[in-house]
Parts: structure tokens; C-alpha cells; sequence
């Protein structure tokens, strides 16, 4: 399954012609300023010297006084107006948002004598009119202020996310970036890397339509900016411990003492110039660790199942553990990062960055609570690093080149060599069903799993201005992953004429394929302009994406493993290239200069996440299938893309200098779903095979207030209603309903994530240099699941997704106060999450109540599932820390 097949010249060809053979510049880190230079008479100011010291980058007003400045790194700056003559204008506070163009005017004073200049600060605007799509924008000192401490939390903050879920969409369908170059794994299509906030120069979440450079994403983008080096030596620290609060009446069974060290996290930035001429550096490392709530005790070892004294009491009434309590789960993580740019050549900028994370982990598995030593641990590493190359070639365009290399490694196991003699030792888990519980009493889990893809990519953009009113950018994107997954060796026990034994098998078909490695290759090129005229502001571009897995697939899949006597033959034959051709258009009509009405339309394609492509695809397992239906999905690697078209309208009004409202709607057509077929063979058997049939459709509209300057207060609320439905919400979902005997033909049903009401309210009272008090309050209507009735033993499943969980209200919390500590100022915080200690939110129901506290009848497995508290929500989590900043 490894045939390899160059890419057609002519697609090459055309990739090439998309980008005009361009050298290529980053998108996602750089944005753009703008606007106007006028006198006290409103007449323009021609030749004024626009400069960003900070970012050394400058222009000069135009005969209409006009002026605009590229290629500025996001952040925040100061920006000097000055012109011989005028007094000049200094302006604080003014915010770069990456990809976008801030507005800023500006009015120099007639001074024939020289004179101080004007220091003002500038304020980002509450809604910004000039915006073709739903983008949120969350800086650096918004973060900190955030009751949050991942970039996943502050993406699930934003309006139209939902665990994950972008207005609607599969998880995997959105592309996570840092620094404008993705970072997300082939296998799943999900980020590589988990980064702490402390790394976060600028979240950008866009949860609608976005622009022809983003590909490979059909719900959403998320752009994570990190810091950069500081030109002076800057360093900060946080340290911070917390635990978990439980109330008296939490249900949870479990209610130990708090832990202050349940929760940890360390970390240290240090930053500055080298001594390398022009050269600054960003240097991070971060240890953390979350211990989960529930809890477990030792009561066993894994060992066998064995008489424990002379009246054979079976093991499990004769534990043999140490009856140690301990957290059932748990994370741990090391991450480091490191940035080193150059600007010693003029117009040049020569950067190298590195991000890496060591996670080892184990899930909170509740039949283990009393055997945790014969648990797997889930262990990762991944690293993104590369070079960047940005080159601007004069004050109206530029182009920059990114080079990464993104590698993910993952194993699940209990013990590294799959020769450990323990495994024979201790055999597969032995467990008991009790009147009320149901648990793992010796044993060890023979499950093996690792997943590792390194992928390369090359990132190229041009930017160019040179003609009046445009914004012309087009780019090309590489990617040659190498994924590799599966079980190199099989840990199986089975009984043999001696008894039952553990057995290893490599590479046996059909039942033991051996591990799979693919090298599938991808291409996209893409162009768009951006148009602005007085005030309108049109974006439309068009992207092409190619697709090559680069193995073979069966030629008769009536015949898939070619074993069927008599039957034609089936040799294996190439894959073919998949192409896909995207528009985006995005209008922004401004009605007033604090009023805009938007239009924003595209196409969005996206290769399903390689792991279910290519899984159980090696067609060698179908060699014994026989006049029966097997359930277990093959792979498919001659997928093609799948699609959706999306369409959104909007409405932006600043009401008051700091209050703005943003409505917007949206529709989302889905079509080539990766879903279930089943294909019939010569001997009347039947094997289901992934393909693309299956389908959907979102609709829903969102309604967001930002209040800014309430006095101290801060206020953000943004209200969700959607309906998500299609034919299921899982690929494989088909073939385990046809499985269950249930009817597997195409039906149009919510998904299971399917949040019909969703309500945000952020709120920040903050004194400077005094404190500040942060709290974000989430209510959410509860999703679906599948209602059944069980009456005197004979039970009925109503239609799929038809019952709804209950609703959920959250609040988390976050202060902040400076002191003064031997001299040196720190800040003290304090954090809490679900500080309401809420039991519930989207979890666990039972079918026939649609409740987790209560079922009927009252049967064995259902008093063990009334045993569990894995099905609550986590208990409140109670926080402290200290900040400490220091620079010379």
C-alpha cells in the first residue's frame, strides 16, 4: 500500500501560474495601518512622516494625505505624525490586529515655531465596520485578564464555538495555526501542539467565512500569534498550585480533602537582544500537571486471578493492594519554546522558531479505580520548528517564506517492549460485576497504539500595493506529511491446550495487519484582492488545493483482497489526484462611519483526517470474508474532498463611542461527508467501506454586545442559536447502527453536538495598578440524545436524537492584584472554575430518563452506572499564583 506517484506537471503547471510565480509572505503575524493626515482646516497634509519606531517601519502621506504602512507585526505601538511646520502627533495604544488594517486619522496642528508635540492614546474601535467575516481578535493583555490558561479555552470562549465545534461543524474541521503556518495532524486533522497563554501575542478565531489563504478547514481558522523578542532584556515568571472544592451535597461519591497540588503550573519567559548585531530572542519553558478529580484506591496488583488462602477465596474478596489513594487521571507536561530573529540586512528579517510539548498522560477510566497499575499511559511528543525569510521590497510590497517541520509522536501502552514479560505474568483484566458495581480486579490492559506523523511544509505569500486601492496577495502551500499508525505488534490473549496464554503476532492477515505508513502529498495556491473605495471594502479570491494519497486502492471492490474463486480479477491500481476549486467573496458596505452591513460567501473543501482514510485499508483483511456482513469499516484513500458552501450576512453598529453591536446569520450547506457504504461481493458478502455520502446543514445567527469604559467595567455578551443536522454525526455511525439491527438508511437528525442556545457574558472590573476582577458566565441548552422506553423488560428506541439533555450554567473567575515583595512588584492571582460547582453540562444521560441522577428499573448494570461519577461534570477548581516581571 505504498505505491508513489509524482505529482501531474500540469497541475504543477497551474499552481505556479495561481501564484505568478511569485516568491512567497506569511500570513497570520503582519497587519496593516492606514488612514488619513488632515490640517485643522480638514484639508489633506502631503509629505507627513509617518513612523513605528518599535516595528522601524514608516510611510508618507500621499497628495490626498493618505498613507499606509505594511508588514507590521501584531501587536500594540506608538505611531508619530510629524511634518516641518505642523506640530506632531504622537499616538499611543494603537492595536495591529494580523491579516487586517487598522484605521487611524490623524490631525496636525499648524506650529511655525517649533513646539512640544501631542501625546494621545487611541482606542480600538468597539466593532470594527470595515470586517468582510466573524473575526474575533483577543490581545495579549485581554488573555491575561481571562479566567483561562490555554489557547483552546480562550477559542472556546468565542461566539458559535462549542466544545471544539465551530457553528456546526465535525471536530477536525477547522485549522489551527501559529505564527500564519499550520499546525494541525494529518491523522485527525486536529493541532499538534497545546500552547499556554503565557506564549500569545494574538488569538484570532474566525467562525465564519474566511479568505482564499486558508485551506484544508470547512468550519473555521484559528490564528495563535506569539510573542516576539523584546529589543531590552525582559523576563517574567508564574508559578501556580490549586485543587479541586467539593460541595457537600456533590453527588460525586468521591469528596477528599482539597489538594493544593492537584493543579501545577511553572513557568518562565526570557527575552532580549543577543549579542548579534539586530538579533532579539524569545526563550520559554513550562512544566505543568493536573491530577483529575476522581479518585481511586489500590486495592489490587494486576497479578492473576488466584486462590489467597486455603478456603479459595477468589481474588477479588482478598485484595492485595496497598490501598493507596490516588487521582485516576492525570496529565503532565513539559513545554519549551524558542524565537531568534535577525534584521541585520536591510528590508530582511531571518527568524527561527521552535515549539515543543512532552505530555504523558493517563485517562480517568473508572472500571480501574482499584487496579491502576494495569492502566496504559498515553504518552506524546511533538515539536514545530522552522525558518522564516521576510523580505520587503519597497514601501508598497514584500514577501516573506516559511519552511516548518511539524512532528507528532503518540504511543498508548502499558509497557514499551511488547515482549514484557508481565504481560504474561498478569494476562488480560479480570473483572467482576457486584449487586451495585462493576470493576477491574487484576489484570493489565493489552492495548497498543502509537500514531506518528512528520510533516514538512513550505508557506509562501506575496503581498503587493503598488496600484491604488488594492491589496493583492497570492500564495502557495506544501505539505508532505509521512503518517504512520497501528499496532507493529499484537498482544492478544487466547486460550491454548495449556490453558490461556498471551500470544504476539506481527503482520498476520487478515486479522493482524501490520502498522501503516502513507506519504500523501498536498498543493494549494490561492489568490485574492482586497479592494477599498470609500469605504467599501470588497475581498475575492479563488484557491485551488490538490490531493494525492499515493498508494492504491483495489480495482473491484466486489473483489477487494482478489481471493474470491472465479470471480474477475482485481489488481491493485494508483489512487488518483484530487483537485478542488474554491471562490471567496466577502463585501463590507459601510451606511454611516459607525454602521456597515457585510456579505460574505464561499466554497470550503477538506480532506478527511488521514487516520480514517487510510485505516484498516490494506484490503489483505477481507481475504476470508465470507456470505455474511462484516461491520468493521474499511479505509479509503481515493476519498475525494469533503464540501461545503457557506454563506453569512451581517450587520456592525457602533451605538456609542464604546458600545458596538454585531449581528450576523449564517447557513452552511455540507455535502461529501466522509460516511458508510456497504459493498456487496461475489460470495454475497458485505463489508462496509468509507466513501463520500454523507450530509448536512447548519443554520443559526449570533448576536454580540461589546460595552467598553463603563467606568472601571468591561462588559462583553454574545447570545448563539443554531440547528446542526445531517445523517449522522460520526463517519462510522452507519455501519454501528446497521450493526445494532437498527434501520442504517440516510435520515436528517440533529448532531450530537447540536447546542441550540448558547449565551457568553464576559465582564472585567479592573483599577489600573490596583486590581482587577474577571468572570466569564456560560449558559448552554442541553444537546441531543437518543431516547428509549423499557417497560416490563421490552425496551423501545425512539428516533435518533431526538431527546435533549439538560441545560448547564458555568462560571469561572479570575483576580489579580499587584504587590510589593522584597522590593520587587508582583502580582498575586486567584482563579476558579465552576465556581457554581455545577454537577452538569452535556454528559452522560441515561436513554430512558433523559437525566444522569435517575433510571428505571433499578437493574445491576444500572446501579453500577449511578456508581460512577465520571458521568458529573468536574467539581469546582480552586487556583493561586504569583506573577513576577522584570526588565533592564
Amino acid at each position: 500500500m505504498k505505491a508513489h506517484r509524482s505529482p501531474g506537471r500540469s497541475t504543477i503547471a497551474l499552481l505556479l501560474l495561481i501564484t505568478l510565480s511569485a516568491a512567497p509572505a506569511i500570513a497570520g503575524t503582519t497587519g496593516r495601518l492606514s488612514g488619513r493626515v488632515l490640517d485643522g482646516k480638514k484639508q489633506p497634509v502631503v509629505g507627513a512622516n509617518l513612523t513605528i519606531p518599535l516595528a522601524r517601519l514608516g510611510a508618507v502621506t500621499d497628495e490626498q494625505g493618505r498613507y499606509r504602512i505594511l508588514n507590521i507585526p501584531a501587536g500594540v505601538y506608538e505611531v508619530k505624525a510629524n511634518l516641518l511646520g505642523y506640530r506632531g502627533v504622537t499616538t499611543q495604544n494603537v492595536e495591529v490586529i494580523a491579516d487586517n488594517t487598522t484605521t487611524l486619522d490623524l490631525t496636525l496642528a499648524e506650529a511655525p515655531v517649533e513646539i512640544q508635540e501631542i501625546v494621545v492614546s487611541a482606542k480600538r474601535p468597539v466593532v470594527d465596520v470595515n470586517l468582510t467575516s466573524s473575526l474575533a481578535s483577543i490581545n495579549r493583555e485581554e488573555i491575561a485578564k481571562l479566567p483561562v490558561q490555554e489557547l483552546q479555552e480562550v477559542v472556546n470562549l468565542q461566539a458559535g464555538v462549542v466544545d471544539g465545534h465551530f457553528r456546526g461543524g465535525r471536530i477536525g474541521e477547522v485549522q489551527y495555526q501559529v505564527d500564519g503556518v499550520s499546525v494541525n495532524n494529518a491523522y485527525d486533522n486536529k493541532t499538534t501542539l497545546r500552547l499556554d497563554r503565557s506564549l500569545l501575542q494574538e488569538v484570532q478565531v474566525i467562525s465564519g467565512t474566511f479568505d482564499a489563504e486558508y485551506g484544508q478547514a470547512m468550519s473555521g481558522v484559528v490564528n495563535a500569534v506569539l510573542r516576539r523578542g523584546d529589543e531590552k532584556f525582559t523576563w517574567d515568571a508564574e508559578g501556580m498550585i490549586g485543587g479541586y472544592q467539593y460541595s457537600k451535597s456533590s453527588g460525586r461519591i468521591f469528596n477528599p480533602d482539597f489538594v493544593p497540588a492537584d493543579v501545577q503550573n511553572l513557568q518562565l519567559s526570557v527575552s532580549g537582544p543577543t549579542r548579534l548585531p539586530k538579533t532579539t530572542y524569545l526563550l520559554n519553558g513550562r512544566y505543568g500537571r493536573r491530577n483529575e478529580w476522581i479518585q481511586g484506591l489500590r486495592a489490587f496488583t494486576p497479578a492473576r486471578d488466584t486462590a489467597n488462602s486455603e478456603d479459595d477465596i477468589p481474588k477479588y474478596f482478598a485484595p492485595d493492594g496497598d490501598f493507596e489513594q490516588f487521582p485516576l487521571g492525570y496529565s503532565q507536561e513539559w513545554s519549551g519554546v524558542l524565537k531568534v530573529a535577525n534584521r541585520s540586512l536591510p528590508g530582511i528579517e531571518v527568524s527561527y522558531q521552535a515549539i515543543a510539548n512532552r505530555i504523558r498522560a493517563q485517562k480517568s477510566t473508572w472500571a480501574w479505580r482499584y487496579d491502576p497499575d494495569g492502566r496504559t499511559t498515553q504518552r506524546t511528543f511533538s515539536i514545530a520548528h522552522g525558518i522564516d525569510w521576510t523580505q520587503t521590497l519597497n514601501p508598497r510590497s514584500y514577501y516573506s517564506l516559511a519552511l516548518r517541520q511539524n512532528y507528532f509522536d503518540y504511543t498508548d501502552y502499558a509497557y514499551e517492549d511488547p515482549y514484557d514479560s508481565r504481560y504474561d505474568a498478569y494476562g488480560a483484566p479480570a473483572d467482576v460485576e457486584a449487586p451495585t458495581e462493576a470493576f477491574i480486579y487484576a489484570g493489565v490492559d493489552l492495548t497498543r497504539f502509537a500514531q506518528r506523523t512528520d510533516t514538512f511544509v513550505i508557506k509562501a505569500t506575496y503581498v503587493n500595493e503598488l496600484m491604488k486601492l488594492h491589496h493583492f496577495k497570492t500564495g502557495l502551500e506544501g505539505q508532505w506529511p509521512e503518517v504512520h499508525f497501528g499496532k507493529p505488534v499484537y498482544v492478544v490473549e487466547e486460550s491454548g491446550p495449556n490453558g490461556v496464554v498471551i500470544n504476539r503476532y506481527v503482520e498476520q492477515l487478515p486479522l493482524f495487519p501490520a502498522a501503516q505508513t502513507y506519504h500523501p502529498v498536498t498543493f494549494a495556491g490561492y489568490a485574492q484582492d482586497e479592494i477599498e473605495w470609500e469605504g467599501l471594502r470588497l475581498r475575492a479570491g479563488m484557491r485551488l488545493d490538490y490531493f494525492d494519497a499515493r498508494t492504491t486502492v483495489p480495482k473491484d471492490l466486489a473483489n477487494p483482497a482478489n481471493s474470491i474463486q472465479g470471480a474477475p480479477e482485481s489488481p491493485q491500481i494508483p489512487t488518483t489526484a484530487k483537485i478542488a476549486w474554491s471562490p471567496r467573496l466577502g463585501v463590507s458596505f459601510p451606511v454611516t462611519d459607525k454602521t456597515s452591513l457585510f456579505f460574505a460567501y464561499g466554497h470550503f473543501v477538506q480532506m478527511p483526517a488521514l487516520g480514517d482514510v487510510f485505516d484498516n485499508a490494506n484490503s489483505g483483511t477481507l481475504t476470508d470474508l465470507q456470505a455474511a456482513t462484516s461491520y468493521a469499516t474499511v479505509g479509503n484513500p481515493d476519498i475525494k474532498p469533503e464540501k461545503s458552501v457557506q454563506y453569512q450576512f451581517g450587520f456592525k453598529q457602533a451605538l456609542t463611542e464604546d458600545l458596538g453591536l454585531d449581528i450576523n446569520a449564517f447557513y452552511k450547506d455540507i455535502r461529501d461527508l466522509l460516511g458508510v457504504e456497504f459493498i456487496s461481493t461475489y460470495n454475497d458478502a458485505e463489508y462496509p467501506r468509507f466513501t463520500n455520502v454523507d450530509f448536512g446543514s447548519v443554520v443559526g445567527f449570533t448576536v454580540a454586545l461589546d460595552q467598553r469604559n463603563l467606568g472601571p467595567l468591561t462588559l462583553g455578551a454574545d447570545y448563539t442559536w443554531q440547528s446542526a443536522r445531517g445523517n449522522s454525526s460520526d463517519p462510522r455511525e452507519t455501519a454501528t447502527r446497521a450493526q445494532g439491527g437498527l434501520d442504517p438508511r440516510p435520515q436528517q437528525v440533529p448532531f450530537n453536538w447540536d447546542q441550540r442556545h448558547t449565551f457568553n457574558l464576559t465582564a472585567t472590573l479592573a483599577r489600573a495598578e490596583r486590581f482587577s476582577l474577571s468572570s466569564v458566565f456560560r449558559v448552554g441548552s442541553g444537546q441531543p440524545y437518543t431516547p428509549t422506553t423499557q417497560l416490563g423488560g421490552a425496551g423501545t428506541v425512539y428516533e435518533t436524537n431526538s431527546g435533549r439533555k439538560p441545560m448547564f450554567t458555568l462560571l469561572d473567575l479570575r483576580a489579580e492584584a499587584p504587590l510589593v515583595l522584597g522590593g520587587q512588584k508582583v502580582s498575586v492571582f486567584a482563579r476558579g472554575f465552576n465556581v457554581l460547582d455545577a454537577r452538569y453540562s452535556n454528559g452522560f444521560v441515561f436513554a430512558n430518563s433523559g437525566s444522569p441522577y435517575y433510571t428505571f428499573p433499578l437493574t445491576s448494570s444500572a446501579l453500577a452506572q449511578l456508581g460512577d461519577p465520571t458521568r458529573f461534570y468536574g467539581p469546582r477548581r480552586l487556583e493561586f499564583g504569583l506573577t513576577v516581571r522584570g526588565t533592564r
